[in-house]
This record gives structure tokens, sequence and C-alpha cells, in this order.
């Protein structure tokens, strides 16, 4: 749904993203003539190249899109952290600017490091405030939009009650209107039932309504059409609501190829630039994490070797993004390498598992190969965790939806493992619960949710798992 329409507010919002472009540009220069004034160092050339160079950084990062809709639904939290990114990024190309031309050798890195700190700071409280600025002044009753809704479904009570209760979409739900009775309807709450379908068009010019929301199943496309011409005259935005509630949706949303409309319905959460940030995260924390851990991965390597026969890493194939089949890496915690059309999962007390292996297998220490894994994009750091290939023969015929996890790649660690959803499983139901988290996962994906996995992870093996055998 499109924004309000901010017309009267349209002079203050230009000037507040003005400010929003070049208040962090005079923050840096300002800063930075502050801090060379306290430290008492003069601000000759080569400070001026910095003050110039981080100016237009920053005015380059914190720049507006002309066409991008105020942030009415934002915490000071998320402003933050989405400044100190911005900061850090242009402080980033600074420094390799730096590297390559060495323009500001010999700058006191002291003086160089309190710049940074009072400038981020400052930038920080500055972009909060203004977007502070910029809601208080859409937030006006002047640019309150009413609504009606035409159709009580349940898609259609979701959206009324999404609208009452987030204001930031600024839009005043006046009524329903439906043929049915109200005894044959469900409850509409507080938002009354205003008549019937051919009450719409007299009431909506009548009243002045400024938004049309159509609920009505696609079986009554001819209705809408007709509705459509006789609203023609009307200054209306009208939206159709298509009822997609009766779908199991995976990262739904609308799109146009080549100008034809289209909505998905199950779709990677990766596509687009999405994509790009995820596998930039991986490569980012994969590559410390693994050279720090090398002399560890050494040591097991090692007693992995010299306490029973068979290789050091086991390979084992598994599906992993569109199903398609991967080799996933362990370090091998049992005396036997099972990868047919049969693999048996370990349980409790499992002979089949080594003495070394067992710890490894307990502190999750046995998956550390598939950073390795990562490195070359088979797997991601977070994703459902890749089931044997037998495994999932078995449990695509079972449970519903169970392919679509691998909507994405699989995962070293993942929402299900942080669950509890780890270990045998010995009931189907449990599967189930495995594969639910797994497409919560696709629905819900964000960068956060992915850095609280890893945090939750990093947490249970520090203390240790009762499931992990």
């Amino acid at each position: 749904m499109s924004q309000p329409v901010l017309i009267r507010a349209g002079v203050a919002i230009a000037a507040i993203r003005v400010l929003q472009t070049l208040l962090p540009a005079l923050i840096v220069v300002v800063a930075l003539r502050l801090v060379a004034h306290l430290m008492d160092v003069a601000f000759g050339s080569q400070l001026v190249m910095v003050a110039t160079l981080a100016a237009i950084l920053v005015t380059f990062a914190f720049r507006p899109r002309v066409d991008q809709s105020p942030p009415l639904d934002f915490s000071a939290g998320e402003a933050i952290i989405v400044a100190f990114n911005r900061w850090i990024g242009a402080l980033a190309v600074l420094a390799l600017v730096q590297v390559v031309t060495g323009f500001a050798r010999g700058t006191p890195r002291d003086l160089l490091l309190m710049w940074a700190l009072i400038s981020g700071i400052a930038i920080m409280a500055c972009h909060v405030l203004l977007l502070m600025a910029e809601r208080g002044t859409v937030f006006t009753r002047a640019n309150e939009r009413s609504a009606v809704i035409l159709g009580v479904n349940s898609v259609s009570l979701l959206l009324a009650n999404r609208l009452r209760t987030r204001h930031e979409y600024l839009t005043n739900v006046v009524g329903f209107f439906d043929d049915r009775s109200a005894e044959r309807l469900e409850p509409t709450g507080n938002v009354p039932l205003l008549g019937g379908i051919p009450d719409l068009v007299s009431y909506v010019k009548r009243e002045g309504i400024d938004i049309i929301f159509i609920a009505l199943p696609i079986r009554h496309i001819r209705r809408v059409m007709e509705l459509l011409d006789d609203l023609r005259d009307s200054t209306a935005s009208i939206y159709y609501v298509p009822d997609v509630l009766v779908f199991d949706l995976i990262q739904s949303r609308a799109s146009d190829i080549g100008g034809v409309p289209i909505v998905a319905m199950c779709e990677t959460p990766f596509s687009g630039y999405r994509g790009v940030i995820k596998r930039i995260t991986d490569i980012a924390f994969t590559l410390p994490i693994l050279i720090g851990l090398l002399p560890v991965m050494a040591a097991i390597a090692l007693l992995v070797k010299i306490s029973s026969p068979g290789p050091v890493i086991f390979k084992q194939r598994r599906y992993g993004l569109d199903g398609q089949d991967i080799l996933v890496y362990k370090f091998r915690s049992m005396f036997v390498t099972e990868d047919g059309h049969r693999v048996v999962q370990a349980t409790r007390g499992d002979s089949r598992i080594t003495g070394i292996g067992r710890f490894l297998r307990k502190t999750s220490l046995d998956e550390l190969p598939q950073l390795i894994n990562v490195l070359q994009g088979t797997m991601s750091l977070v994703g459902p965790r890749p089931h044997a290939v037998a495994h999932n023969e078995q449990y695509r015929r079972l449970i519903k939806g169970y392919m679509l996890r691998h909507k994405v790649l699989p995962g070293i660690t993942g929402l299900a493992q942080i669950n509890g959803c780890r270990g045998e499983t010995t009931e189907l139901e449990q599967m189930q619960a495995r594969v639910n988290y797994d497409l919560d996962y696709l629905r819900q994906w964000t960068p956060w949710l992915d850095m609280r996995i890893l945090v939750r992870t990093a947490l249970q093996v520090v203390r240790g798992d009762k499931r992990a055998y």
C-alpha cells in the first residue's frame, strides 16, 4: 500500500531530507577541526583532505532516496544501527583510500580515532533526531486517510486489524460492505458493517472516502470490474486484496515481469540483493573463524586418525540448494561411513560412535569442516540442517512441504537447532517440528535473525546440549 499523500507536508519533508544529506558532512568537518584544535594540531592540507573525502563519503552514504517514503515505523535502536553501519562503511572506504594513496600519512592516529568516535556519535544522534522530526511531520490529521473494505473474510478482517493497530499507516478503517447479513459474517469487532455491495459507490462519493480495499474472492471478478467502472468518477484509491491466506506462503511479495504484475507465493528469501548480503556475511564470518580454528581442527584430525581406522573427514551426500546433491564434510565420529540408500541415525549409546567421536558430537566440533562447505558456497552458516539423502527421500513422502526447506542453502546451524530440534528423530512429529522451524526461517529471514541464531548456537555449544550424542 502506498504511503500517505504528503502534499501538505512536502516542503517540511524536503527540508528535513536536505538536512539528512548535508548535516553528516558538516558534522565530520566541524568535528575534525574541533579535535585538531583540542589536540593542538594544525589543520593543514592533510586534515583538509581527510575532511573533504569524509564529507563526500557521508553525503553519499546518508543521502535519502528521492522516491523513498518517510520511515514511519522505526525504532531508535534500528536507526542507530543503520547510522552506525553507514558511518563504518564510510570510514572503511576512507581507510582504503589512505592505504592506496597515503594522503593522510603522518596524521596522528589518536586524533583520527577521537574524530571517528565523536563524529560517529554525533551522526547517529543527528540521524535519529531527523527521523523523529520527519515522523512528527507526517503524523498529522491532515495526512490521515479514510478507508472502507468490500468483503468480510479472514484476510479483510486481518487487514482491518492491522490498519487500526499500526498507526504508521495513517489509515482509518470506517467500515465493511458485504451483501451478507451480519449474522452470516464473522464478527467484525469495532468496525461496523455499513451496507451491501450496491451501497458502496454512493457511500464513497458522499463521504469522500480516500481508499477502497476490495477483498472479494476471485470468482466475483466481474462484479469487481463493474465496481471499478462505477468508481471512475471518484478520487478514491482502490486496492484489490487477494485472499492468499488460504495458501502456505513462503516469502510472498508482489512484482512484475515486463510490466505484467505477478505475486510470488513461494520464493527463496535470498533473491536479488538479499542473496548478496547473505553470501558476503557468510564469507566475512567464516574466514576469520576458520583461520582461528585451524590449530584446533589440526589437533582433532590427529586424534581422529590415531583413535580408529578410517578417513579423518567423513563425506556424505546430502541435498543442497534446490535439492541438488552436495558433499557435506564432517570429522568422522563413527567406525562406519554410511552413505547409501539406508542411513541409520545415531542413537544414545550407539556402539558405532568412537571414543573421540562421542566428544566431538557432544560439543558439535565434528561439524567444523563444514566451514569449508560455507566457503565453497554449498552451505551457509545459518539455514536448515541438511539431512542424509536417504532421510530426505523418506520424509519428503511423509511431511507436507518438506522439500521447501531446500529453497535456501543448508546451514551449519539453524532455527530448529536453537529451539531444541536436533539429534535423533524417533517419531514423525519430531521431524515435523524441525521442518516447521525451517519453514519459519524461510518466512522470517533477516540478517538479524541469522545473528541471533549464531549467538544462541555459540551459547548452546558452551553450555553443552544433552540432545547431542
